[in-house]
């Protein structure tokens, strides 16, 4: 029996309802609703970085509306619309049981980039997406949460790959009317205005909102008509320019995101500093105290109690650092607004304040106001006391308070569709699959072959790995058509769905050491040719546009995949984003991560193959340090090393290709009668039970709440 045709009434419902969740992040981690945005637009949503605003810009009003008259259509519409009112007016959270004060005074958690989607390419790496899934977990949870960064009107740069196998960067600019933003306006329809002094000058802004689930961040956006063009530019670009350029945009992202704040009624009651970057803010909350009348000391104590501060690198050129000349001209105007001397600022923000030649340094500044701070990692958090003790005379290693908090992931959000519907089949428990996910619980039936068997588990990974190797394959194509050359026919039968399949892909930093397994070039050619026991590399990465170093180990591993033996079982993906990173962590047999240690904070990336049954091959540096049992992955090498550079490398070279020839590929390969791997397939449940629940941002975000947002 036919239903009846949909109203006017009805179908206006139903299309508003698709225009607010397409611009609410939500759908980025719900499945039904990524395909109903698909279905609309199939070649849009490929083409258009999966973004579902762009999607409904390319249906008219008239056809989404008959399109609705689909009674099965409309349906799986309002079935998605009501699970997103649903979880959007939840009164039920877990902040609501634990963290209720948060609601009214929420964390603002101030970020330089977060990476939530493809669609917006505001993020250069894993710094970026660590506060994308942050702020996923903290929606998830109901946390009073907000968060600040700035509207990069061009991104994180675009990569290609030239005829020299170098890399070039292009821009691509963002138009907010094609993005999931919505303006920040007042009660007259207008955007609200704020702005700060820098140098000599008034950089005024306006915010975008970004709506993540139940939180708000909102990116300042300084490409105002009345700014002066340098400073226009300071939002263009992620760690665009040079120096001058970074400390005001620092200067904006601290000091201009607590006006914002301000302007909006918004009164947090922690500021979370990710990283230094935002550590400016610290001097508006003295200057603001300083205003109201209160005594320099007394505004600097009180500001401590407000702040905390999160340190994500154990490398000295990750720290921002500033000259006193720098200082002097970046701060002059706003300077004049508090009471320290020229030479008082800058003591701030060094060890020794009284030494002229020290530079300023944000990550100091940071620690001096901070109530708490932590790492990232438990080794990280040895490496960082260790780095900071000169800030605490008096205090033994061990004593300098900087604590630790392991970073994880956001399941949801990174989970591939195919997985998602079929752990989704796998829940049959009162709690809601949504909840079930992050819950060990659920993980711990992993173990049990009753509740899912080896054939399927074996039948996913295989599915996972073909779709890898046939993205990978098209998007080869696309790269070879862009240079003109090659046999086009070759991309059809690029790799091997039967092959171990071993991944590689994260910033090109010089220390994360990308090309450390084709030091034994000879002994890889071997295996990739093995017909039995055939192995394949897939590599990704973006170098940063000044790190010629970088760019050299991009331009290696390309020259490999085309000149050498490894042609065919080698490949490089360009322009790696979310999208590339997902494909990969889902198909991958093996993540491998060999930074040179104790470099590594902690890296995530290899948490998200966890989810799809790809278990890690690592250095024992951050977060695998304290995941790996022996059981559960493989590991590279013992948890310590030597400090000489060469000599790591060497070991660490030699180390790797034992792991993979003596423990690896033979349990790959080891097959019974019926040509499945047992064995491997035990050492993927092990790692599904005790890595994949450990390492999540719903854990990660209860530890900041209950360790940092409610303590003061």
């Amino acid at each position: 029996m036919s239903k009846k045709p949909l109203t006017n009434k009805e179908l206006t419902e139903l299309t508003s309802g698709l225009h607010k969740l397409a611009r609410n992040l939500w759908w980025t981690w719900d499945q039904q609703a990524q395909e109903l945005f698909n279905e609309l637009s199939p070649r849009g949503w490929q083409n258009l970085y999966h973004n579902a605003v762009a999607v409904l810009h390319e249906v008219s009003d008239y056809e989404l509306r008959v399109r609705l008259q689909n009674p099965e259509f409309s349906d799986r519409v309002r079935n998605v619309l009501a699970s997103f009112d649903a979880y959007m007016n939840d009164k039920s959270t877990w902040a609501a049981k634990n963290a209720p004060a948060l609601k009214k005074n929420p964390a603002a958690y101030f970020s330089a980039e977060f990476g939530f989607h493809e669609t917006l390419p505001i993020a250069a790496g894993g710094l970026g997406i660590l506060a994308g899934d942050h702020t996923k977990a903290a929606s998830d949870l109901g946390l009073g949460f907000v968060g600040i960064s700035l509207f990069y009107r061009e991104g994180y740069f675009q990569q290609t790959i030239d005829q020299n196998n170098w890399q070039t960067e292009y821009y691509n600019l963002l138009n907010p009317a094609n993005l999931p933003v919505e303006p920040v306006l007042n009660d007259k329809g207008e955007p609200v205005i704020c702005s700060v002094e820098v140098a000599t000058g008034q950089v005024s802004f306006r915010a975008w909102r970004v709506n993540v689930g139940r939180v708000p961040i909102y990116l300042l956006d300084a490409n105002l008509p009345q700014n002066e063009q340098h400073f226009r530019d300071l939002t263009l670009r992620v760690y665009g320019g040079d120096s001058t350029t970074r400390i005001m945009q620092e200067m904006l992202l601290g000091i201009g995101g607590v006006r914002l704040l301000r302007a909006l009624g918004i009164q947090p009651s922690t500021f979370h500093m990710n990283e230094g970057h935002a550590a400016f803010l610290t001097l508006e909350l003295i200057r603001e105290k300083i205003a109201a009348g209160k005594k320099l000391a007394e505004a600097q104590d009180q500001t401590r109690t407000e702040c905390i501060f999160t340190t994500h690198t154990p490398v000295e050129a990750g720290h921002d650092r500033f000259t006193s000349g720098l200082m002097d001209y970046a701060m002059q105007k706003y300077r004049s607004q508090l009471p320290y001397s020229a030479n008082d600022l800058m003591g701030l923000g060094r060890v020794k304040p009284s030494d002229g030649n020290e530079p300023f340094c944000m990550t100091v500044l940071a620690l001096k106001f901070s109530r708490a701070a932590n790492a990232v990692s438990e080794l990280h958090g040895q490496v960082s006391r260790h780095m900071w003790q000169c800030l605490y005379p008096g205090k033994k290693v061990e004593e300098v308070p900087i604590g630790h908090i392991t970073n994880g992931i956001h399941l949801l959000g990174w989970m591939k569709g195919p997985v998602r519907k079929f752990w989704r089949k796998k829940h049959t428990g009162t709690t809601s699959w949504e909840a079930s996910i992050n819950a060990p619980e659920f993980w711990q039936k992993i173990l049990d072959p009753a509740f899912i068997s080896d054939e399927e588990l074996w039948a996913m990974r295989y599915n996972l790995r073909r779709e890898l190797i046939e993205f990978c394959r098209r998007r080869l194509l696309i790269q070879g058509q862009r240079l003109s050359h090659g046999d086009y026919i070759v991309f059809d039968s690029l790799l091997n769905p039967d092959a171990l399949t071993i991944g590689f892909a994260r910033r090109f930093a010089t220390y994360k050491r990308a090309p450390l397994i084709f030091q034994q070039l000879e002994k890889i050619v071997g295996l990739t040719r093995d017909k039995n026991r055939p192995v394949q590399f897939v590599f990704a990465g973006k170098a940063h546009p000044r790190d010629d170093d970088g760019k050299r180990y991009i331009q290696h591993i390309i020259h490999l995949s085309k000149y050498s033996d490894l042609k065919g079982s080698l490949v490089f993906i360009e322009n790696y984003d979310i999208h590339v990173a997902r494909q990969m962590v889902s198909g991958c047999d093996i993540w491998l991560n060999n930074p040179r240690r104790p470099l590594e904070a902690s890296g995530t990336s290899g948490m998200k193959a966890g989810c799809h049954g790809g278990m890690n091959l690592s250095i024992l540096d951050g977060w695998w340090r304290e995941g790996y049992d022996g059981t559960n992955g493989f590991a590279i090498g013992e948890d310590s090393h030597v400090e000489n550079v060469d000599e790591q490398d060497r070991i660490d070279s030699a180390n790797l290709f034992t792991a993979l020839t003596k423990d690896v590929i033979p349990l790959f390969y080891k097959r019974d009668e019926q040509g499945v791997p047992r064995e491997w397939i035990q050492r993927i449940r092990r790692m599904m039970a005790t890595v994949v629940p450990q390492f999540t941002t719903d854990r990660m975000v209860k530890e900041y709440t209950e360790k940092y947002y409610l303590t003061k």
